[in-house]
This record gives C-alpha cells, sequence and structure tokens, in this order.
C-alpha cells in the first residue's frame, strides 16, 4: 500500500510540474509576460510591441471593459463589438411592450437614435505599476487576523484616492495578484455615457437559449454594437445629448475573411475569477456546498419568474435579465459540479497537496517554516463549512429579494456615509456613492412585487428550519408568527408589500439622504427588518475579516513553497485584469469516436431551427439562408457563412466580448462561451477537452447586413 502511495505522488508531482512547465497554451497571462512567450514561434506575424507597449500606441489600446465583459473598440467613433449577452440588460431596460427590443432587436440608423445604455460603464487600461510593499507595510508583527484586513483594506482605500487625486478623471484599483502577496495599482480611463447601436433579436442573439448554451455545436449570433460618448472637450461625462463619441487612441481592423482550422489566433480581455492557486479545501466547499446550494435556489426562481411572465409579456422583459443571468450561472454550476466529478478533481488536487507536504518534509528548515501550512487553510474551511448554510441565507436573501436589498443599502449607507471616507464601506465612499445610488434606482427596472414576495417568502421559510444553533432570530420571529400583530408568513408579505415606498422612485432617492434614526421613523417593514439583521451582517463581514486575513496570510506563504517546489514562477489567476492567451482554431473529441470540427455555418441555424423559442429563427434570417444571399461573407469550401469557431484558449467569465485575433491582430470573432466541458476551466484547464466558443466575425457582418440592413457601420468599421 505504502509503494502505491509513493507511486501517486510521484506521479503528481510529475504531472504538476510538467502542466505548469510545458502547457504552452495554459495560462490567463498579465501583459506584462507576454514578451517571455515566444510568441513568433508559435504563428504571430507581428511584433509583440504592437500587442502590448506600454510607451507608445498598440491593439490593448483598442480594448475596454465593458461592465462585467469585454468590449473592443472597432472605429475611430468608439464604436464596440461586444456580446448580445453583455449588451442584454442595456436592451431589456430599454425594452417595454410597445419597444420589445428583445425580442425584435434594435437599429439605430444614425447616431441621433442611439439609446442610453443605462447603469453601463466602459474602463479603458491606461498604467499599472506594482504597490505589494506599500500594501503590505501596513502590517504589523502579532497582529490580529481581522485587523490585518482591516488595515491592508485602508491603506488600498489610501493608495486608490492619492492616485485618483494625480489622475483627474481617471478611475484607479488595486487589485490582488497572489492572495497576500501581490498588488498592482491599476489606473483606467472611465466612461460612463454608453450607447446601444445595433443589437440582433433575441432569436438570433440567443439562438438556441440555456439548450446550447456551453454546448458544441453553435449557431448563435451572440454580438451587438455599442458607441461610447463623453463631453465636447474629451473627459469622460455622464449621460447628455451634448456629448460626442469617444476617440480611442486605437481601434482593431476588423477582418472579413475571417480564420481557418488550425490558425493562429489570440485573445486579450478581462477574465473574472479562476481559482487554479487554491486548495482543495476551497473546491470541496464549493462542490459539497456553495454551487449545489445556487444551483438549487436559481432553479426554483427561474421556474416561477418563467411561470410569472408566461401570459404577461411585460412581466417577461421586466424579469428578462435575471432570468437570463440565472440561466447562465445554472448550467456554469453544473458543468463545473460533473467536471469535479469526472476528473474526480478533489482527489486529485488532495494527492498533489500530498506531494506537496512529502517536498516539506523534506527538509528541516522547510518543515519549520511550512509544516501545518495545509492543515491550517483546511480549518478555515472547516470554520466555513460549519456555518455555511446560515451564511449562505444571509448572503442571497440580499442578493436576491430586491426591496430587502434596497433597505439594507440604505441602511448601511446611513451608518457608513458617517465616518470618514477611508473607514467607509467601499460602495459608500464619495468615489463610489453616486454609482451606488443609481444602480438602487436602477434595480427598479427589474423589479415585479409578486416575484420578490415570492423569493422573500422563500428565504423566511428556509430560515425556519435552520438549526438551532445557526438560527437568524429576526427571520426565524417572521416565519414563526412571533411578531407582534403578524400572525404569519402570508399576512407579514401582504403587509411589507403593500406599505413599503422603496419600489418608488422618488422616495428611493431621497431615503439616500436620511440619517438612521430617520430612516426608522418612517416604519418601513423592509428597513425595519434590515435594522434588526444590521448587526449579524455586521458580525458576518467581521468573522470574514478575521478569516481573510488567515487566509492570505497561509496562501502568502503557499506561493513561496509552490515556487520553491516548482522550481519556476508561475502567473496569477484571473481576476478581472487585463489578460492575454493564445492558442488555434482547433476541435475536440469529447467522447469515443466522436470529433466535433471547430467551424459552424448557417446549414446548423437551418437544421436546428424548429418555429418553437429558442429554436425560432426570424423568417427573413431563414430565407436569406435558403436563398444563400450570402455575399461576401460565404466560405467556398463549407458552403455558406460560418456562424461559430472553436478553438484552445485559456479563457473564463468575463472573456466574454473578448476579441479574437488572428495572426495579424486582425479580429475575426467575439468570445462569448466555452464547451461544457470546459466550465472546469475555472480550476483545471486541459488541452485535450479546454475549448472556448467564439461568433464568427463572418456572420457578424452578414448578419448586421443583410438582416439588419446596418450597411453603415460596416462601413464605419472600414469594410467595403
Amino acid at each position: 500500500m505504502q509503494k502505491n502511495i509513493t507511486t501517486i505522488i510521484a506521479l503528481v508531482i510529475i504531472s504538476f510540474t510538467f502542466q505548469h512547465k510545458l502547457g504552452a497554451e495554459e495560462g490567463m497571462y498579465p501583459m506584462s509576460e507576454i514578451h517571455k512567450l515566444e510568441l513568433k514561434s508559435k504563428g504571430l506575424e507581428i511584433d509583440v510591441l504592437d500587442i502590448y507597449n506600454p510607451g507608445g500606441i498598440s491593439l490593448i489600446d483598442g480594448i475596454c471593459k465593458l461592465d462585467g465583459c469585454t468590449g473592443s473598440f472597432v472605429s475611430p467613433h468608439g464604436l464596440i463589438l461586444t456580446n448580445h449577452h453583455c449588451a442584454y440588460g442595456a436592451i431589456q431596460t430599454a425594452s417595454s411592450e410597445e419597444h420589445d427590443y428583445i425580442s425584435n432587436g434594435f437599429l439605430a440608423r444614425d447616431r441621433s437614435e442611439e439609446i442610453q445604455a443605462k447603469g453601463y460603464t466602459v474602463r479603458i487600461t491606461e498604467s499599472y505599476r506594482y504597490v505589494s510593499k506599500d500594501v503590505l507595510s501596513v502590517i504589523k508583527k502579532d497582529m490580529d487576523y481581522g485587523d490585518r484586513t482591516k488595515a491592508i483594506e485602508k491603506k488600498i482605500k489610501a493608495i486608490i484616492k492619492r492616485a485618483e487625486s494625480k489622475n483627474p478623471g481617471k478611475r484607479a484599483e488595486v487589485s490582488e495578484m497572489f492572495i497576500g502577496k501581490t498588488y498592482i495599482l491599476f489606473i483606467y480611463t472611465y466612461l460612463k455615457d454608453i450607447r446601444l447601436v445595433y443589437a440582433p433579436p433575441r432569436s438570433i442573439g440567443e439562438f438556441g437559449g440555456d439548450i446550447d448554451n456551453w454546448e458544441w455545436p453553435r449557431h448563435t449570433g451572440d454580438f451587438s454594437f455599442m458607441r461610447a460618448y463623453v463631453a465636447p472637450d474629451g473627459s469622460p461625462a455622464e449621460y447628455s445629448a451634448n456629448n460626442v463619441p469617444f476617440q480611442p487612441k486605437n481601434y482593431l481592423k476588423v477582418q472579413p475573411e475571417g480564420v481557418e482550422e488550425g490558425d493562429f489566433v489570440f485573445i486579450f480581455g478581462y477574465p473574472g475569477r479562476t481559482y487554479r492557486h487554491q486548495t482543495s479545501h476551497y473546491l470541496d466547499y464549493e462542490y459539497n456546498k456553495r454551487m449545489p446550494y445556487v444551483v438549487d435556489l436559481y432553479s426554483w426562481q427561474n421556474q416561477l419568474m418563467l411561470d410569472m411572465g408566461k401570459d404577461d409579456r411585460s412581466i417577461a422583459i421586466t424579469l428578462a435579465d435575471r432570468i437570463k443571468g440565472r440561466d447562465n450561472t445554472i448550467k456554469n454550476y453544473q458543468g463545473k459540479l460533473k467536471g469535479i466529478r469526472r476528473l474526480n478533481l478533489i482527489d486529485v488536487w488532495r494527492e498533489r497537496e500530498k506531494a506537496l507536504q512529502s517536498y516539506i518534509d523534506q527538509d528541516a528548515g522547510r518543515k519549520e517554516r511550512y509544516g501545518s501550512l495545509l492543515q491550517n487553510i483546511g480549518q478555515v474551511y472547516e470554520e466555513i463549512q460549519t456555518t455555511s448554510d446560515r451564511d449562505l441565507l444571509l448572503d442571497y436573501l440580499k442578493r436576491n429579494v430586491t426591496m430587502f436589498n434596497l433597505a439594507s443599502t440604505i441602511y448601511e449607507s446611513s451608518i457608513e456615509r458617517k465616518k470618514d471616507d477611508l473607514e467607509r464601506e467601499a460602495d459608500y465612499m464619495d468615489r463610489n456613492f453616486d454609482r451606488t445610488v443609481k444602480n438602487s434606482i436602477l434595480s427598479l427596472k427589474s423589479y415585479h412585487q409578486p416575484t420578490d414576495m415570492q423569493f422573500m417568502k422563500k428565504f423566511l421559510n428556509d430560515a425556519l428550519v435552520l438549526p438551532a444553533c445557526m438560527s437568524i432570530q429576526p427571520l426565524w420571529n417572521i416565519a414563526s408568527g412571533q411578531t407582534p400583530e403578524i400572525n404569519n408568513i402570508d399576512e407579514f408579505l401582504n403587509n411589507a408589500y403593500e406599505t413599503t415606498q422603496l419600489d418608488e422612485e422618488a422616495f428611493l432617492t431621497d431615503a439616500f439622504k436620511l440619517s438612521t434614526k430617520e430612516l426608522l421613523k418612517i416604519n418601513d417593514p423592509f428597513i425595519s427588518i434590515a435594522d434588526k439583521l444590521y448587526p449579524i451582517y455586521k458580525d458576518l463581514r467581521e468573522v470574514r475579516q478575521n478569516r481573510k486575513g488567515k487566509i492570505d496570510e497561509l496562501h502568502s506563504q503557499l506561493v513561496d513553497v509552490k515556487k520553491e517546489f516548482m522550481e519556476k514562477e508561475f502567473i496569477p489567476d484571473a481576476n478581472s485584469t487585463l489578460r492575454f492567451t493564445y492558442g488555434q482554431i482547433k476541435g475536440y473529441s469529447p467522447a469515443d469516436a466522436v470529433y466535433y470540427h471547430p467551424i459552424t455555418t448557417v446549414q446548423g441555424v437551418l437544421e436546428k431551427t424548429t418555429g418553437v423559442e429558442p429554436f425560432d429563427s426570424p423568417n427573413r434570417l431563414v430565407d436569406l439562408i435558403r436563398d444563400r444571399n450570402f455575399g461576401r461573407f460565404n466560405h467556398e469550401k463549407l458552403g455558406g457563412v460560418p456562424t461559430c469557431i472553436l478553438y484552445d484558449m485559456d479563457t473564463t467569465g468575463g472573456n466574454s466580448g473578448s476579441p479574437v485575433l488572428n495572426a495579424r491582430g486582425e479580429m475575426v470573432g467575439i468570445n462569448f462561451d466555452r464547451a461544457y466541458d470546459a466550465t472546469i476551466n475555472d480550476y483545471a484547464w486541459n488541452a485535450n477537452y479546454s475549448r472556448s466558443i467564439a461568433v464568427d466575425i463572418r456572420y457578424v457582418l452578414w448578419v448586421t447586413q443583410k438582416f439588419g440592413g446596418a450597411d453603415h457601420l460596416l462601413v464605419e468599421m472600414g469594410i467595403d
């Protein structure tokens, strides 16, 4: 038995080291690292400085962060190409029964018709510098873990505030690259007037819906055009009719010839989060607790919302963005859960950690420094697991119930705004407060009272069955009828939703100006609940700050010993900062005797079209395909317009909207998804099955021209 364990450990060491030394396509590289990648030998035809040049203009200046997605400037007049699902919030917010842009699409035939994308912002990375030494200078010997976290948070706020004062009109952010160890200050141009230009109907932009989501082959036209505006003097400004199109430093050339199988391609964008440097303890919590909880909750919520909007289009439009977001999360998590099971990933990570522990134990000095490191990390996650049922309920109550979320935000604001700016929680600092208020008001656009009431009822019922050791007393009192003059949940809910004024924009706006005492005098039922739950949320925040301080210190040590073990540097997990990845247009084999080709065509649109949602292609699109009205976008060999492409690049959420660029740096696609087997990418990348998906630029241009009638956009992009 001992011999078998030793063999396993040896194999894990070999595979772990091999993967990180030779996995050329794996990695979401910070831009500072791309000169180390020998890209010319991989197929790049331009100079690396053409991609990223900190001292001049390069392709990177044509990329922006569009809320939680990536976008590309494709003209000198601020025109942005991104995904349909990234623009979906703007489409939904602008829609009504009379103007159903979700179902019918939207086209501005000139700039005067472009409509405001409420709540959207664009960020463009201008510069960065390491500030790790400055951030970590506040840590004192024997400092309490909670105090450590608070000190670092306050220092980061001070660095940001100082940077923004030195860079008027810019936005600063400090990003943690390696947990508890390295920090980078990024300076962004921050644009606040974003407008919708063209979006195809849902039946193109979301063709296949949840059935095709995270699947290959795909035939989804997941693209939209937006435009960024600034004040007449070129400075960032809020929405105004007097604003003018933003002029980016650079914009991407759109290549209507597209790509072929085997072509070298690369992406840069703003990938959200990966967790490859986490431990098996983290993965175990995600697999056994958090992700199953979210899948069950969101599945129930989505079915409820679909039922609510089934016979009323206005309700369906109101809830559309929430349903779409949850659908995406559900299938993503289901794919991850399946991948973790299929790869037996928790046990693989445990064996990897056994190999690391064995390495630590081989040297007395290492053992003294790191001997209990992995065990101590495990103890933190044991604590997290102990109260996870209660803590998840508190988290998702605030996220999912609009009236309670608004009440909590207003109540917390009344407390935080009395503090010095650097002592406040980030949302209530002067630099963020206006946006917090605007986002709160904007959330009413997706508010439907009967749905919110049912959400609240579920959380109350869930609170009622928590074990006594995890009881949330204020919620238990309501759910059990122990509140004066309230006999049961339904009576409480009917009274609360009938009397609250938080669903009125004017009241909501004024409420942010009130003191805590003034808020409580209103006797709003949700503000009353927020008042009672505030100490519980505050205690939970303190507990989490303490855990974070401990985890940060332990992970800082983990990075050090892993570098010794692997005898190399490695790249940090994705964290919504600008990253680069490369690979090839490449198919894969998901099962025995099955091979997926990497380019689909409009023929697949016809084959899938049934006339029933989500395969309800517009009649005009079907006619264009049947008539073979393809123009210059026809692919002779494939016999039609290419729709989507598949490649082995390393991507994750946040890469939605990222440009897929060919060897000459020309845009050939817009990344929007991964294959189902690649949802596990956030934890483990594999050359055999990690594949990402883009809408082919030829389909984008063909739909825009032939279906949308937006020739002027092709002209603006410089396409004959």
